[in-house]
């Protein structure tokens, strides 16, 4: 099973399109994890054994992991992932952007070692940044077209002619020419509802995943009616920080799945 069918499958049997981001930072870890060596792990199994049942893809956000030297601890949890949750596929945030020879060493790392269902990758180097990504043909590759941060709007919102925006220009060549084998997803934040819109608009039912709400302050109602497919799917909305320190004490886990199930509810009442 690929990755879109993975998560096609998802979408289903969970009647979810919430995504829960696993961004692990021990300054917010409940006192008892603290100063245990491998809290980061304990921390996001107890995350994911509370909240899979509610969720269509799990992120490791792969930076958090690096900084407190804990990939090992990542490669363990998208393996217990996979062993105990096989139906959520497990998206690797990473936002790899080389080319060539240092391009496959990403691939290698993402789908060999970590074994990610899908990886989320820069465009800005064009195809070439894209092509090496294309030969795990049961792996997603989650394009950056419109991100969610301010910022974003002084390259992505750059008028290049005829009235078309550069992330329109993306999201047509990753639903086009960027995607052979069927494989590519986009990047689109909630915090611009009518660009989301818009690149549903030019993708048609290709997913989106939609970082940005929760702390960010996107807005639920306005990304699902501008973003979700004819089905009533195509989205994989994330949050991470307001599921994963919904709680300080030893209780977290019920307190993310409390928070993680309340997402999902909203989401859904605006689904169909």
């Amino acid at each position: 099973m690929n990755f879109h069918q993975k998560l096609t499958a998802a979408w289903t049997a969970h009647d979810s399109l919430l995504c829960v981001g696993l961004d692990p930072d021990l300054s917010k870890f409940p006192t008892h994890l603290r100063g245990k060596p491998d809290a980061v792990f304990e921390f996001c199994r107890a995350i994911v054994d509370a909240t899979a049942d509610l969720a269509c893809a799990f992120k490791p956000q792969i930076a958090y992991f690096a900084a407190l030297r804990a990939e090992d601890q990542l490669e363990a949890l998208i393996a217990h992932i996979h062993a105990n949750h096989p139906a959520v596929p497990v998206i690797l945030d990473a936002k790899r952007g080389d080319i060539g020879a240092t391009a496959a060493q990403y691939a290698r790392e993402a789908f060999e070692r970590y074994k990610a269902d899908a990886l989320t990758v820069n465009p800005y180097m064009g195809f070439d940044s894209v092509e090496p990504y294309l030969e795990w043909r049961d792996r997603g590759l989650i394009v950056l077209c419109r991100t969610s941060n301010p910022g974003g709007s002084d390259l992505q919102n750059l008028d290049i002619g005829q009235g078309r925006k550069l992330y329109q220009h993306v999201a047509e060549l990753v639903a086009t020419k960027w995607n052979p084998h069927g494989q590519a997803a986009l990047v689109v934040g909630a915090t611009f509802p009518q660009e989301l819109a818009d690149v549903r608009g030019i993708v048609g039912d290709l997913p989106l995943l939609v970082p940005g709400i929760g702390a960010q302050g996107g807005d639920i109602e306005a990304t699902v009616k501008a973003g979700r497919s004819a089905a009533g799917a195509g989205l994989m909305i994330s949050s991470s920080r307001a599921i994963l320190y919904a709680g300080k004490d030893e209780d977290f886990a019920d307190a993310a799945r409390r928070v993680a199930l309340e997402t999902q509810k909203t989401i859904n009442a605006f689904r169909r």
